[in-house]
C-alpha cells in the first residue's frame, strides 16, 4: 500500500466525519423557509455521494488484487461499512430517517479505516460467477441486518424517550409506526437473502467454493440466525410483534451474524495471526 493509498483512506474518514457532524447539526436549527432545508438535503446527498465513491475506490484497491478478492477483516469491515452507507442512501430518498444518517457516517468511520489496522490479508480465487453471486448475496444480508440492527437501537432509544415524555431532538424523527414499518421492509430483504446464502452455502458448496460443506462454528451461528429472524417474522405475522420484542429479536440475530463471519474472521487473523 502506497502512501497516496494511505492518504485516501483518510480522506474518507474525514468527509464521512463532516458530512456527519453538519448532517446532526442541522437538526438544532430552525429553518425559516422550506427551500432552505430541500437545499441542504440535496447538497449533504450529493456530498455524501462524493464521499462514498471515494470509498468505494479504496475498496476496489483493497479487495481486487489479480484475479483474486481478499476478504480478511479490515476489508469486510469497509465493505460492509460502504454497503449500509449506499443503501441508507437510497432509503433516504423515500424515508426521513433523522438522526440515523449522521449516526450511519460515524459509525462508518472505522469501516473506512479497518483495512490500515488490521492488515492480514487472505485472498481467494473469483473466477467462478457462483462465488462472486454468493458473496454479494451474503453482504447485502449483512448490510440490511447491520442497517436494522442500528435502526432498532433507534427504536428503543425513541420509545424510552416517548414513554419518559423527553420530547427534545425527536421532533423530525419518523413516528414509531413508520420506523416500524421501515425496520419489517429491512428485515424481509435481509431474510431472502440470508436464505439464498445459506442454500447455496449448503447444497452448492462444492460449485462455489470447491470443496465439500464442513460444518464448522460460522454454519452453526449462521443457521441460528435464520432461526432467530424467522421467529421474529412469524411472530410479526401471527402476533403483530413490533418495538422492543422485535428490537430484542434483530440485536440476537445480528450477534449471531457477527460472531459466524467477523467473530471467526477476528479470532483466526487477529488472536492466533492464521489466514
Amino acid at each position: 500500500m502506497i502512501t497516496s493509498e494511505y492518504s485516501f483512506y483518510f480522506i474518507t474518514a474525514f468527509l464521512y466525519l463532516m458530512i456527519g457532524i453538519r448532517d446532526w447539526l442541522s437538526f438544532n436549527v430552525t429553518e425559516t423557509k422550506p427551500e432552505q432545508a430541500q437545499r441542504r438535503e440535496w447538497s449533504t446527498r450529493l456530498f455524501l455521494l462524493v464521499a462514498w465513491f471515494t470509498h468505494v475506490r479504496l475498496i476496489h484497491q483493497t479487495i481486487v488484487m489479480n484475479n483474486q478478492l481478499d476478504f480478511s477483516i479490515g476489508p469486510s469491515l469497509s465493505l460492509l461499512a460502504a454497503t449500509t452507507v449506499a443503501m441508507y442512501w437510497l432509503i433516504g430518498f423515500r424515508h426521513q430517517m433523522g438522526l440515523l444518517r449522521p449516526v450511519i457516517l460515524f459509525l462508518a468511520i472505522p469501516g473506512v479505516l479497518a483495512p490500515l489496522i488490521f492488515t492480514q490479508e487472505k485472498a481467494v480465487n473469483y473466477t467462478g460467477i457462483a462465488f462472486k453471486v454468493h458473496v454479494m448475496v451474503s453482504l447485502m444480508a449483512y448490510s440490511l441486518f447491520g442497517i436494522a440492527t442500528i435502526h432498532a437501537l433507534f427504536i428503543r432509544v425513541l420509545e424510552k424517550r416517548i414513554h419518559s415524555k423527553v420530547l427534545a431532538r425527536i421532533s423530525r424523527w419518523p413516528s414509531l409506526v413508520a420506523m416500524d414499518a421501515i425496520l419489517f421492509q429491512m428485515l424481509w430483504i435481509g431474510f431472502v437473502f440470508l436464505t439464498i446464502t445459506l442454500i447455496s452455502g449448503v447444497f452448492f458448496s462444492e460449485d462455489i467454493f470447491g470443496k465439500p460443506l464442513v460444518m464448522s462454528h460460522k454454519i452453526v451461528f449462521s443457521i441460528l440466525s435464520w432461526v432467530i429472524y424467522a421467529t421474529l417474522l412469524v411472530g410479526r405475522i401471527q402476533y403483530g410483534w413490533r418495538g422492543r420484542k422485535a428490537a430484542f429479536f434483530v440485536e440476537s440475530g445480528f450477534v449471531m451474524l457477527v460472531l459466524a463471519y467477523v467473530g471467526s474472521k477476528f479470532v483466526l487473523e487477529v488472536l492466533l495471526h492464521r489466514s
